[in-house]
């Protein structure tokens, strides 16, 4: 029976893809790629392999970023090593590396050479820059969103600050792998593969077009949104973060007059609700400086727990301010099956997250931990018609591992 067609069958199946990645944006793609039911393989060199198995916090970032792939360790520098990778070229489908510029080239291994082997190759680079008079400058996820205006919009006025996850180097490899599938796409009708290029740069950029769009319609300059205020930037009378009883912090967005009107009656606050002062959103956005206190004043008397309860039953759009170690235990989350159970090489289980996204025809899984350095190189290698004796070569030689 052909896997691919089953029930549940992962629509990568079938597909394999070598990747050439380490810390973040390489392994991103090839992580979004494997969930999705291809076959994966870790390139990585035997001394050490990717870094993020020794980055500080255990390594953890490594688990996170490297389940359902297979690991083979080769000495790419070495002709021999060189030679095994492009025996493994020409039965892939995929190939990505987020290395620094030129230096896939340098070891002669850049598009070109792999299309000479595999001329439906689709290759990603995930760079810096797109290409032009910065794609030879090495960059970083904190360097994109500082260049990109991401930072100077997210921290307050004259202290430029970077999100609190590696959002530059996830959101270029996802977009990078948006052009990978239509790049298969195009492969079924011309049988030819194409190069592919995703910058963290261009992606900070993408990220503020609508920044830069406000720019180009009123003819200001751009002003952080801790200045603008998120109420204001956003048009809303009550917009904001709230205290609770118990020192903790839950955000209430009041979107409409139904909103209003339910949030008086939870909190009992019926003198608000009739005040034709704060009858519409334009009004409670103008009475602010008046309205809130009053408003705090009633909700810092409530627990977290009490006001989400309130907030929930009355239907009004809240979110409490949550750490990311306390989403191990979020009920929605775990009810889902959103967190998946992934092996750690001191034998711990991580729940972490699955792709944020869901499909009537599949589901994710876990169908293979994050493999350890070379976990899989003689059985990747013999796949790829490599005899056993050549195998055994190469690793007394130290060339794979």
């Amino acid at each position: 029976m052909d896997t691919a067609t089953t029930p549940n069958a992962l629509p990568l199946h079938g597909l394999r893809v070598l990747e050439l990645g380490h810390i973040v944006a390489g392994p991103t793609a090839s992580l979004i790629l494997a969930d999705l039911g291809a076959d994966v393989i870790k390139i990585e060199h035997p001394d050490g392999g990717d870094q993020a198995r020794r980055m500080p916090g255990a390594g953890s970032g490594y688990y996170f970023f490297n389940r359902n792939k297979r690991s083979v360790a080769i000495d790419l520098k070495s002709p021999i090593g060189k030679a095994a990778f492009l025996t493994l070229v020409r039965s892939a489908d995929i190939c990505l590396d987020n290395y620094a510029p030129g230096a896939i080239d340098r070891l002669g291994l850049g598009y070109d050479v792999l299309a000479t082997e595999n001329p439906g190759l689709i290759y990603l680079a995930i760079k810096g820059f797109l290409p032009g008079p910065y794609e030879n400058r090495p960059s970083l996820d904190e360097l994109a969103q500082m260049m990109g205006g991401l930072a100077f919009m997210t921290g307050p006025s004259g202290r430029p600050m970077r999100a609190g996850a590696s959002i530059i180097d996830i959101g270029a490899a996802t977009y990078g792998v948006i052009g990978i599938l239509a790049a298969l796409h195009k492969r079924a009708a011309t049988g030819r593969g194409e190069m592919i290029t995703a910058g963290l740069f261009e992606t900070s950029v993408f990220w503020v077009g609508q920044w830069m769009a406000r720019a180009v319609a009123t003819g200001q300059k751009s002003i952080p949104m801790a200045e603008i205020g998120q109420s204001l930037r956003m048009g809303w009378g009550i917009f904001h973060l709230f205290a609770t009883a118990d020192d903790q912090q839950v955000f209430i967005g009041i979107t409409s007059n139904g909103h209003w009107e339910r949030f008086c009656a939870a909190f009992g606050l019926p003198e608000l609700f009739a005040d034709e002062r704060l009858d519409t959103n334009e009004k409670r956005v103008t009475a602010q400086g008046w309205m809130l206190p009053l408003i705090r004043e009633a909700i810092v008397r409530e627990t977290s727990a009490e006001l989400q309860r309130k907030l929930d039953a009355a239907k009004v759009p809240y979110a409490p301010v949550n750490r990311p170690d306390q989403l191990l235990d979020d009920p929605h989350l775990n009810e889902t099956g959103q967190l998946l159970p992934v092996p750690m090489e001191d034998g711990t289980i991580g729940n972490l997250p699955k792709l944020p996204f869901a499909s009537s025809a599949y589901d994710f899984a876990i169908r293979r931990p994050p493999p350890a350095l070379g976990e899989h190189t003689r059985e990747i290698l013999a796949e790829a018609g490599i005899a056993a004796a050549e195998i055994d070569a190469l690793l007394a030689a130290k060339i794979v591992g």
